[in-house]
């Protein structure tokens, strides 16, 4: 199978920063239970849960290729569309400045304390450690399994490079997370869930219009004008929350 790369590229990075997102408030979690409870069940946890989302990936990935290209894209479009307008959602709003900002170091001083209050940990064998890091690891995992097979669908040979995205994530994240041992907070989390949001929406859009069949202008090239439009909107957005929202405060506080 020939990939075509510069068709294949949108899809690489879109796999790649919605990846990085999950991966990074997963390692948020690992970290805080490694530091707290021992890193032999942090780890342990990590492993099993990423052969089962890898086992996941094995039995959906082949399976996509038994069903129709259209109902895939319809089907797919539609979850993605939703999933991106979910992550741009609350994006605008803590743009807007409406709800609190994302913030690794109090999530991870907050992981922390709450194992420390669950007792010391069993040195050869910490149910507790195995159990949380584990049950992070699918719960972001899965989002990233959904992500890579939902951008992999959206044509034929796109699911390596939306694999490769995934992965180039996953070695980054947890490359930054040995070298320093503690939440990555230097990375503007809340502006990346924004792009990230505004990719999904277009790839959505995009896919459910040709799965229903819509010839978009320009072909592939009209993704570019979807995350143009979505991103404006989407500052315009902001933009009129944060104004109304500074608008209401000052009235109450009068």
């Amino acid at each position: 199978m020939i990939i075509h790369w510069s068709y294949a590229t949108p899809s690489m990075a879109a796999a790649f920063l919605a990846s990085t997102v999950e991966f990074i408030e997963a390692l948020t979690v690992v970290l805080a239970v490694g530091a707290t409870r021992g890193w032999r069940g942090a780890i342990a946890g990590t492993c099993l849960g990423v052969a089962v989302l890898l086992s996941i990936v094995g039995l959906l990935g082949p399976a996509l290729l038994r069903i129709p290209l259209e109902a895939i894209q319809l089907l797919v479009g539609a979850l993605l569309l939703l999933f991106g307008l979910r992550w741009l959602r609350k994006a605008i709003l803590r743009s807007a400045g409406v709800i609190a900002l994302h913030d690794e170091t109090a999530a991870y001083a907050k992981e922390t304390e709450s194992l420390r209050k669950l007792g010391t940990a069993d040195r050869r064998w910490d149910a507790v450690a195995v159990a949380t890091a584990f049950k992070i690891t699918m719960l972001e995992g899965i989002e990233v399994v959904f992500i890579v097979i939902a951008v992999g669908a959206g044509g034929v040979g796109l699911l390596v490079p939306a694999s490769i995205g995934a992965l180039a994530a996953l070695l980054i994240v947890v490359a930054f997370g040995v070298a320093l041992h503690r939440p990555i907070a230097s990375i503007p989390e809340n502006q990346l869930k924004f792009g990230v949001g505004v990719l999904l929406s277009a790839f959505g859009c995009f896919w459910f219009g040709e799965g229903l069949g819509f010839e978009w202008p320009g072909a592939d090239w009209s993704v570019a004008g979807l995350v143009a439009a979505f991103f404006v909107t989407s500052v315009l957005t902001a933009f009129v929350c944060r104004t109304r929202f500074q608008t209401r405060i000052a009235s109450s506080s009068r």
